[in-house]
């Protein structure tokens, strides 16, 4: 028997029953619910909180940058030789 026959799957399942019962394994599959339920809900009051930021702002950041134009030293200097 491989470990994807049918009979290995069913004696293993049996062997998780009688172990934890029918009891613990439904409370734990209900916890999991649980726990993806409360994870959903955070991400979707994440996504609701980020889409409302921008709006939030009245007025946008403007970053201003001018430029200055610098001449690199070797360029100065073969300008002073020239004249």
């Amino acid at each position: 028997m491989g470990a994807t026959s049918i009979w290995h799957w069913i004696v293993v399942g049996l062997i998780v029953v009688l172990l934890f019962g029918r009891g613990k394994i439904s409370e734990m599959m209900g916890d999991v619910a649980k726990g993806i339920k409360a994870f959903k809900k955070g991400m979707s009051e994440d996504e609701a909180q980020a889409a409302q930021a921008p709006a939030a702002n009245e007025q946008p950041r403007v970053i201003e940058h001018q430029a200055t134009q610098t001449t690199a030293p070797e360029a100065t200097q073969n300008a002073n030789k020239a004249s």
